[in-house]
């Protein structure tokens, strides 16, 4: 059953995270930084992401308590952080074509690794909360070491594709650079809208119980 418990948790993160979406909203975070910089970026995110996972795993219930945060808090405040990412891209706003080496040299790479790019668009509270549950359901620490297996195997996809999106993004013109801005700042602005949703309803629901 450990097995089995740590397959049913990759494959609900592999879907919650879904590598297609998040490839397209990487393309304009990752578009102005050198191919040295976006490895950079893609292993800083793998271990960011399997660390976040692992907490969530092995102390992610008494963590929230202790801290007195809910995931639904979490959720919420990764549709702020997103939003106001986003609405710059779906207003066209951010120059992304002409000021590569300027946006290298003012904003480290360090500085987009976990905001925007761990949390909230890869990670945030529905994530933490599906780790947090299925820890829960753990009844060893050994089926807690599978489930562990299972966050590195997750946080390698999460790597591989910010990986990805820095190969696309050499291969399409500057013109479709911005359209894809453009549409990438749509989708995200989209998701941040149903995190701030789903996380202010959940804290809602919360209060009245």
């Amino acid at each position: 059953m450990d097995e089995h418990s740590a397959l049913v948790l990759f494959l609900a993160l592999f879907a919650l995270y879904s590598p297609v979406a998040a490839l397209a909203s990487y393309l304009p975070i990752v578009r102005p930084y050198a191919r040295k910089e976006q490895v950079r970026l893609a292993v800083g995110l793998t271990l960011n992401v399997v660390v976040f996972v692992l907490v969530a795993i092995w102390v992610g219930e008494p963590l929230l308590v202790l801290l007195g945060i809910s995931t639904a808090a979490l959720t919420a405040t990764g549709g702020i952080a997103l939003l106001l990412a986003a609405v710059p891209l779906m207003r066209g706003s951010v120059v992304t074509e002409t000021a590569g080496e300027e946006a290298v040299a003012g904003v480290p790479w360090r500085s987009v690794l976990f905001t925007p790019l761990t949390f909230p668009l890869t990670v945030g509270g529905t994530t933490f909360a599906f780790g947090v549950a299925a820890s829960a359901d753990a009844e060893s620490n050994g089926e807690r070491l599978m489930l562990s297996v299972a966050a590195l195997a997750y946080a390698v996809v999460t790597g591989l594709t910010l990986y990805l999106s820095g190969h696309v993004d050499r291969r399409i013109s500057p013109r479709i650079g911005l359209i894809l801005d453009r549409v990438a700042g749509i989708l995200l602005t989209s998701i941040a809208v149903i995190l701030l949703a789903n996380g202010f309803t959940e804290l809602v629901l919360a209060a009245a119980d």
